[in-house]
């Protein structure tokens, strides 16, 4: 039995311009790719996200994931950044976003995950669409109106989460599941490059760079010499070949006019 999908990945990460220790952490290994960013001082934000990077590590290697199998890790990933307090790293903390390989009746969909602000976007037909939402103050502002998207970029509050994996807090990953194309590009990356980079340049780069390590090396730099304020993770994962209708596996390369017309939908079957 094939993946569902079968993909095509790379990431890349730089300390930044200003920050002395790179707290990012990510894995671009099939059937996941997810970033981890690290926050509490000192090595705290390290070994958080290194952590959580260890416990979804070992996921690696299977043709698809379920939610099931994704939601043990968290919790297994949130029990061990907690105890991190044992070592001298009280208060260690880290978000995490990211997309997994996952199948339902044998096609190939996109499971995708984020608890904190960094986010999971994706490419396809030549357009840009961030799938995750950012669990943080600024966010909240905007939803309740009192700030538009465009302010928050300068608010300087933007970096208050209001959901992490550690770090004191309890809040749960949200998850969205959504049939894969032949072709799709996903995106998953640090706040690092979406404060540095808008979405036109983002979009730019993806619609240019074929290759993904080229396509992430490239972001990668062009946030760092816009300013690199933060730590900088970028994953890329390419749908080379999708299970589009049993049995069926559509290229990337190949045209496919079967309509989907099912609603994008959490994976727990409420609507995101």
């Amino acid at each position: 039995m094939s993946a569902p999908i079968v993909t095509a990945s790379a990431g890349a990460t730089d300390v930044g311009a200003r920050r002395k220790l790179n707290e990012d952490a990510y894995l671009a290994t099939a059937p996941l790719f997810i970033v981890a960013d690290g926050m509490g001082g000192h090595d705290a934000g390290e070994l958080a996200s290194a952590t959580v990077i260890e416990h979804f590590s070992r996921l690696i290697g299977r043709e698809a994931l379920t939610i099931e199998e994704v939601r043990d890790a968290l919790a297994s990933a949130r029990e061990a950044v907690g105890a991190l307090g044992q070592y001298g790293a009280a208060g260690a903390g880290t978000t995490l976003s990211g997309v997994a390989v996952a199948t339902v009746d044998g096609l190939g969909y996109w499971l995708v995950l984020n608890i904190g602000d960094s986010r999971t976007y994706q490419y396809s037909g030549g357009e840009l669409e961030q799938i995750t939402v950012d669990h943080s103050y600024i966010q909240e502002l905007i939803e309740e109106g009192e700030i538009t998207p465009e302010q928050a970029k300068s608010d300087s509050r933007r970096n208050i989460i209001t959901r992490a994996i550690g770090a004191g807090s309890v809040g749960d990953a949200d998850y969205w599941l959504f049939p894969a194309e032949g072709g799709d590009r996903m995106l998953v990356c640090s706040d690092g490059l979406t404060t540095e980079l808008s979405d036109e340049r983002i979009a730019e780069v993806l619609r240019s760079e074929p290759d993904p390590q080229r396509a992430a090396d490239v972001l990668t730099a062009d946030a760092v010499r816009a300013g690199g304020r933060d730590n900088v993770t970028v994953v890329i994962v390419d749908a080379v070949t999708v299970a589009s209708v049993r049995g069926v596996h559509v290229r990337a390369d190949e045209t496919d006019d079967l309509a989907d017309t099912r609603p994008r939908a959490a994976a727990d079957g409420g609507m995101r």
